[in-house]
């Protein structure tokens, strides 16, 4: 036959109240132990559940942990002969002395309260006292975006007694560093979480003195992948798509200009749409210089089809001068003539149906030669000069997409010069 023990139960063999067992009521616990004495000590250790959320708006992050406080108060010991501890909730807390730790800098924080409060008390024969709860605070965090998305950050929980000074109240890492654990998920959308560890120090207050403050110290590494698809890859495109007026033709007004316009409206809402979730700093942001300089360089692109539009215009004018100063061509057909600045109608085309190659050839260097001695032959020396320079200067914009085709190796190369320098400086 199998015998079951059972465990023995405080309840039905102790006549009195917890209280009276404790002697809760024969002390004065408004008072910390050895009041007027030696500082006493009281060790710290942290679990840390979870972290919630880090907003870069707010600059502040949410933290759930369970926070633990150990000390001797000699008023609470009580005889054992099994030397075991006894447990207690919250409701025995609010009857006996406990450190007045707060969190520094913290904006919200609460105990959890359900299904009742979260909070544990185990009180040793001796005197040794542990205190568990489990928080979530909310609490600031300074954060530098100088180098944002491409950046670190290092938030600190910062824990502190309230009224004891360090002369009163020893607060200290129970295990040093060990006395800070994370829970091996813990894992946030947007951060990879490097390091957690703890520090110590004093804090003065000009006030009330100095008191012993605690650190739990996290640094948190920016994942860069959400951004090269949300920010970086988008404008990239912007910027090479707004290359593509560069190859289309620069008598096509209408396509050129709605492109570049396009682009600049387009890269235009990708910054303020980055801007739109950042806290409103008063310097620039690594994402600021990549953003902005590849709107400078659609910005430019529009630029230089203003530039070619114009400097076409300009030619066409000084040809059609030339013409009405030249009427005669000397027998060259009228449509030799419209070759001059590069535009053939289709009419044009079908009057040259009649030609071979070799005949266009040939015409076309008697026209260029008559037409130049023409305008040589009836100018003074000094206006011939000014001629000869004029006429240098038409060949070399006579073909404006010659800009084009500059542009087509300039803009781009720049662009990925930009890029290795930026990735480089900030990766």
């Amino acid at each position: 036959s199998h015998s079951y023990k059972k465990n023995h139960d405080v309840t039905k063999t102790w006549k009195g109240k917890t209280e009276q067992l404790l002697r809760v009521h024969d002390h004065d616990f408004t008072m910390r132990p050895a009041f007027g004495g030696p500082a006493i000590p009281v060790g710290v250790d942290v679990q840390v559940e979870s972290l919630d959320s880090i907003s870069e708006v707010d600059m502040d992050f949410t933290m759930t942990l369970y926070l633990r406080h150990y000390w001797k108060d000699e008023r609470l010991s009580f005889p054992s002969t099994t030397n075991k501890s006894m447990t207690f909730d919250g409701r025995l807390v609010k009857k006996i002395w406990v450190p007045d730790v707060f969190f520094v800098h913290s904006k919200r924080s609460f105990i959890h309260d359900t299904t009742t409060d979260n909070i544990m008390l185990r009180v040793f024969p001796d005197g040794h006292v542990l205190y568990s709860m489990r928080i979530t605070v909310t609490a600031m965090c300074n954060m530098d975006f100088s180098r944002f998305p491409l950046d670190s950050q290092t938030c600190s929980l910062e824990l502190e007694s309230y009224a004891y000074t360090d002369e009163d109240l020893m607060l200290y890492w129970k295990n040093g560093n060990e006395s800070l654990k994370t829970d091996e998920k813990i894992s946030l959308s947007q951060f990879l979480i490097q390091k957690f560890h703890t520090t110590s120090r004093l804090a003065f207050y000009s006030s009330t003195g100095w008191y012993n403050r605690l650190y739990i110290n996290f640094t948190l590494r920016r994942h860069i992948f959400f951004f090269l698809l949300q920010t970086y890859f988008p404008a990239t495109l912007m910027v090479m798509l707004s290359w593509v007026s560069f190859w289309i033709d620069r008598r096509a007004v209408p396509a050129r200009v709605s492109l570049g316009i396009t682009t600049v409206l387009t890269m235009s809402t990708i910054i303020t749409g980055v801007n739109a979730s950042m806290p409103r700093v008063s310097y620039i942001k690594a994402v600021d210089i990549y953003l902005w300089i590849s709107f400078v360089f659609v910005f430019l692109s529009v630029l230089e089809y203003a530039a070619v539009n114009y400097l076409t215009t300009v030619q066409e004018r000084k040809e059609r001068k030339l013409r009405e100063r030249f009427p005669c061509t000397c027998g060259i057909p009228h449509s030799k003539t419209m070759m001059l600045d590069g535009n053939c109608s289709e009419s044009d085309a079908n009057s040259l149906a009649g030609y071979t190659r070799n005949q266009m050839v040939l015409e076309e260097e008697k026209q260029e030669k008559m037409v130049v001695h023409l305008a040589m032959s009836n100018e003074s020396n000094s206006s011939r000069k000014r001629g000869l320079k004029g006429h240098v200067g038409l060949c070399i914009i006579q073909n404006t997409h010659a800009i084009d085709k500059y542009s087509r190796l300039i803009f781009p190369g720049t662009y990925i010069f930009f890029n290795l320098i930026y990735w480089s400086v900030f990766s």
